[in-house]
């Protein structure tokens, strides 16, 4: 069974990645806060404020997901120099720590495949995105180097999202109003759900994705390229 350590695995999307690949991987969790299950396999962290505990990997890792992310929607006259320091540890520099301590055990599995996070604003424009799409933007740009840098021995691709109903989303659908709206800017009709995501996730994590490197793939419900006349 293959080694995955998965980072933000405790709610929304990283909940959806667990759970859909519980029975063929192995998992290695990682989370601010504490995990009843699997206590010797997860460990705490906030990629805000700490070093990575490295030290309770196992010496091969088959794939590697980072999931943690913010969204932080406020008009750019508001937005702090600090709003962008914070969006960029958590989204980048937090990737590139957990990538870093990962990286003797990816390249020990021979063909490994870590999936990062970015998000549909990076690609299209949208008001009020600019931390946030900023810090996005450096991932994808980060994953296509690390590719190039780690191949053919490591895989690194990007899955970019839009709207996916989760509690990071929550303040964003409260209401059944606010749900449909947002559903109705997608050509598909409606916001996504974590499962969408994870199918995505659990792709680029097999073998089925064995051609696939250095890729941002948009899970947008067509948001991303798609423009429909009503």
């Amino acid at each position: 069974m293959p080694n995955l350590l998965l980072i933000g695995a405790t709610s929304g999307i990283g909940r959806a990645v667990k759970e859909s690949l519980d029975s063929s991987w192995q998992q290695w969790t990682v989370s601010r806060q504490p995990s009843a299950e699997s206590s010797a396999r997860h460990a705490t962290w906030d990629a805000l404020r700490d070093p990575f505990p490295e030290e309770f990997l196992p010496e091969i890792l088959d794939g590697l997901v980072y999931c943690p992310g913010s969204i932080r929607l406020q008009p750019f006259p508001k937005l702090r120099d600090e709003d962008y320091r914070e969006d960029f540890e958590l989204n980048l520099l937090g990737a590139v720590r957990a990538t870093r301590a990962a990286l003797p055990a990816l390249k020990a599995a021979g063909e490994a495949s870590i999936v990062l996070f970015s998000t549909v604003a990076v690609s299209t424009g949208m008001p009020m995105h600019a931390s946030v799409a900023a810090a996005k933007g450096a991932v994808e740009g980060f994953a296509r180097s690390l590719a190039a840098e780690l191949a053919p021995a490591v895989r690194v691709n990007v899955v970019a999202p839009s709207l996916t109903d989760t509690p990071l989303a929550s303040g964003l659908l409260r209401s059944e109003r606010q749900r449909e709206a947002a559903g109705a800017r997608h050509p598909l009709g409606r916001v996504g759900n974590p499962a969408d995501i994870a199918a995505a996730v659990r792709f680029l994590l097999s073998r089925d994705s064995a051609w696939v490197t250095g890729q941002v793939i948009g899970v947008d419900g067509g948001l991303g390229t798609l423009r429909r006349f009503t």
